[in-house]
């Protein structure tokens, strides 16, 4: 019985895939290409084997096509979801070094309050009043 991957997403689409469904050689060189590099669907099309030169848009086409089937679309998820972890530790540690290595006593200050923030200690949220405020102070004891 195949493994299934059910990628959150913020709607009420989601996609389940079989993880061990075949992708052919074409379709986990268009997904690899796009993710690693960020190109076009065009670009990425044409160096994973589709259509190039005068039938470069045929390729577009297919290429656009295939990411939308779901084995496919499931395993450019899960290699997307696979970069941003690595990309997240990363910038967690560019982070963390500038707050205690940047020059800048605001650059400083703005790593902290950064990972201050992502951690939970959030200070509370200011609020703006608007209206008419009315004072009145009664010194007399009558």
């Amino acid at each position: 019985m195949p493994q299934y991957l059910t990628p959150i997403s913020g709607d009420d689409r989601s996609i389940a895939a079989p993880i061990d469904f075949p992708l052919t050689k074409r379709q986990r060189r268009l997904v690899d290409t796009l993710v690693a590099t960020g190109c076009s669907i065009k670009k990425a099309a044409a160096e994973a084997g589709y259509s190039q030169g005068r039938e470069c848009e045929a390729g577009r086409v297919t290429g656009s096509k295939t990411l939308r089937l779901p084995h496919v679309l499931a395993y450019m998820l899960a290699e997307t979801s696979q970069e941003l972890s690595i990309d997240a530790a990363r910038a967690r540690i560019s982070i963390a070094q500038m707050s205690r290595d940047a020059r800048s006593e605001y650059v400083r200050l703005l790593a902290s309050k950064d990972i201050l923030d992502r951690t939970g200690f959030k200070p509370p949220e200011q609020r703006q009043v608007t209206g008419e405020l009315k004072v009145s102070i009664n010194l007399g004891s009558k």
